[in-house]
């Protein structure tokens, strides 16, 4: 049961997403879309979780700073999340990079995309600001974050996850002392600094920061006067804090929103094809991993208006079913078989296909008795009659990109080329 007070903190604060990455290791997902635009999980998007752990934190005025193809995201937006309401003191603004600051620039990096609606931001006046990454899959209480970095006197208060130091090569890394005062700061280091009294496992750096807004600016125009720097959080803003203010580290295990089911803090980065396969289909478990079905904290997304779900056809090889599997509105599941799979909005399969540990998006169409194991279909693929993905390594990797766990990516261009 999550705590409350009678002054939230988080009614004072901003939350500002940055989203405007490509992505570019989920390969053709994000040739047409930005990373946090990309589906997730039956009927999200990845930047529903961020935004929601804001809304579901209490914060009411939030930012989007967008960029790399962001039409998708855009409209995601304008149809998902135009609920905020300014008679209730709320607000909601996508911030798209416009060239604010010079008629040659466009975000620079992650402290410039601040840094260029600072004018904005100043006009809520808000006390804190939260500055999140727009592309991670996680449940998070923000306002616990909020009250630790009060409490702390911190310049910045940083979102950290416990990981080995094996793995922590990949993230930027803090070195903290016994209170979890941020010593040094150093991004994808060959040997991660331990943890102390736990040196076998390390802080990495979530990509989310709380700052005092005063501060906040303060260290952003100084940055951006500074020729000589990437104007980015991690490699020049944490790191300068770190050196000559106070820097402190909030422990993901101390925030994180977990249903009763759920057994461990769930927090992923699904930037690569087998990472975003693996998440969606951690969905699919008896007891999954991560509860979407969790009321006291729901993951907000657009609210399509259409048909439920159907199945059709009851006969011994043509029988629509799905098992361990989540199927979202508007499917029709023509004695067809689906096993730990996700079909997304508008999903039709045809008689006798089958579709098995696939990740399915929207409006994609399977062909009679075609059969797909291990695959993400873009959305609107149509899969011809008869096809069979996932049972044939080397023809795979031919036609469609494959990974090294075997997990085929498929897109309308690469169905084209079929011929």
């Amino acid at each position: 049961m999550r705590e409350t007070y009678s002054q939230p903190l988080a009614r004072d604060a901003m939350a500002y997403v940055l989203a405007g990455g490509r992505g570019s290791r989920l390969n053709e997902l994000t040739d047409n879309r930005a990373k946090p635009a990309v589906y997730f999980g039956g009927k999200s998007r990845i930047i529903d979780f961020a935004l929601s752990n804001a809304i579901n934190s209490g914060i009411r005025r939030i930012g989007v700073a967008t960029q790399y193809k962001a039409h998708s995201l855009i409209r995601h937006m304008q149809r998902a999340w135009n609920f905020m309401r300014p008679e209730r003191n709320e607000s909601f603004d996508i911030l798209p990079a416009s060239q604010r600051v010079s008629e040659h620039q466009w975000y620079e990096g992650t402290a410039d995309a601040v840094f260029q609606n600072i004018d904005i931001i100043q006009s809520y006046a808000p006390k804190y600001m939260v500055i999140l990454a727009g592309d991670h899959i996680y449940k998070m209480d923000y306002e616990l974050m909020l009250r630790q970095h009060v409490a702390s006197g911190a310049d910045v208060t940083v979102g950290c996850l416990v990981v080995p130091r094996a793995e922590a090569s990949g993230f930027g890394v803090m070195a903290v002392d016994t209170a979890d005062t941020i010593t040094a700061f150093v991004e994808k280091p060959a040997d991660p600094p331990g943890i102390p009294g736990n040196e076998a496992m390390a802080l990495a750096s979530m990509g989310i920061y709380v700052f005092d807004t005063k501060f906040l600016f303060d260290i952003l125009q100084k940055d951006a006067a500074d020729t000589n720097s990437s104007h980015d959080f991690g490699n020049d803003i944490i790191p300068d804090i770190v050196k000559n203010g106070k820097a402190v580290a909030h422990r993901f295990t101390a925030s994180c929103i977990r249903a009763a089911e759920e057994i461990e803090e769930y927090w992923r980065d699904v930037g690569t094809l087998d990472a975003y396969f693996d998440a969606n289909l951690d969905l699919t478990d008896v007891v999954p991993k991560l509860d979407m079905y969790d009321r006291d904290w729901p993951i907000w997304t657009d609210q399509i208006i259409a048909a439920p779900a159907k199945f059709v056809h009851d006969e011994d090889g043509r029988r629509g079913m799905a098992i361990s599997s989540l199927i979202s509105q508007d499917c029709i599941v023509s004695g067809a078989v689906a096993r730990r799979s996700l079909l997304f909005t508008g999903v039709k399969m045809g008689s006798f296909s089958q579709c098995e540990e696939a990740v399915i998006l929207p409006y994609c169409n399977i062909g009679r008795s075609a059969r797909l194991t291990r695959v993400i279909l873009d959305s609107g693929v149509r899969i011809p009659e008869g096809l069979i993905v996932g049972e044939d390594p080397e023809l795979d990797a031919k036609r469609f990109r494959r990974t090294q766990s075997g997990v085929c990516l498929i897109t309308k261009r690469m169905i084209d080329q079929l011929g």
